[in-house]
């Protein structure tokens, strides 16, 4: 009968969250160099690494930055982007909810979309692992994609200070976006939200910075949880 220790349960999380680095190193490193560009120096970007460690809302809120936007609408679109966090820690709570608060905090901190995905999964599929199992799945699992989150800022800040102001690189961002955005938009909810959302930015452009993106971000969620109410009554 095979046995599972804490060192096998770290390696398997560790093997779970290996196929994420092909996304995290390119990823973090563009964070590093958009940050540089906003006008971050290493200090500051390394900071906000360490600080939000929130890939999406990070670009966004350098995004707003470099836009000059107040800080509240920066604070706000920020927490509006990492609003899945909230279902993300409370599907993870049963299986992680009774461990000693500081354990607690730990993977609150670490929880991102990539962990969530692949422990949750996990969970799922053994249900008889112990808590310190988990934990220890959950922990391996972290280590390349968090470690590697920081070390490939740290060098995207590197190059991105390096880059000369003439090769500015402003375009980088709305691009990242896009890119992150796109294959997400996998039934008609998701696309109705997404032209939504870009129809209403773009008639509230006139409106103060940030302003209109939190109203078209509004607009999009309801677009597409009627579209998606409306789809699965057909059913």
């Amino acid at each position: 009968m095979p046995t599972t220790t804490m060192k096998s349960e770290f390696i398997r999380g560790m093997k779970g969250g290996a196929p994420f680095i092909l996304v995290i190193v390119p990823f973090s490193m563009l964070f590093g160099v958009v940050a540089t560009e906003a006008g971050l120096n290493l200090t500051q970007t390394m900071g906000f690494s360490f600080l939000v460690i929130a890939g999406a809302s990070q670009f966004a809120a350098v995004q707003l930055m470099t836009d000059n936007a107040p800080a509240f609408f920066i604070l706000a679109t920020s927490l509006a982007v990492n609003l899945r966090m909230a279902m993300y820690s409370a599907s993870i709570t049963p299986h992680l909810g009774d461990a000693p608060l500081w354990k607690r905090a730990i993977v609150a901190y670490f929880l991102v979309d990539q962990s969530y995905a692949v422990c949750a999964v996990e969970y799922e599929r053994r249900p008889d692992m112990t808590t310190a199992e988990r934990y220890a799945f959950y922990f391996g699992c972290i280590l390349p994609i968090c470690a590697l989150w920081y070390a490939m800022t740290f060098l995207g800040a590197v190059i991105g200070s390096s880059i000369p102001p003439e090769f500015a690189l402003d375009f980088a961002l709305p691009i990242t976006f896009i890119a992150l955005f796109a294959p997400m938009l996998k039934t008609f909810a998701h696309v109705a939200a997404a032209l939504t959302s870009i129809v209403v930015a773009l008639a509230l452009s006139w409106m103060p910075v940030g302003t209109g993106l939190l109203v078209a971000a509004g607009c999009a969620m309801a677009v597409g949880a009627l579209v998606e109410t409306r789809m699965e009554a057909r059913k």
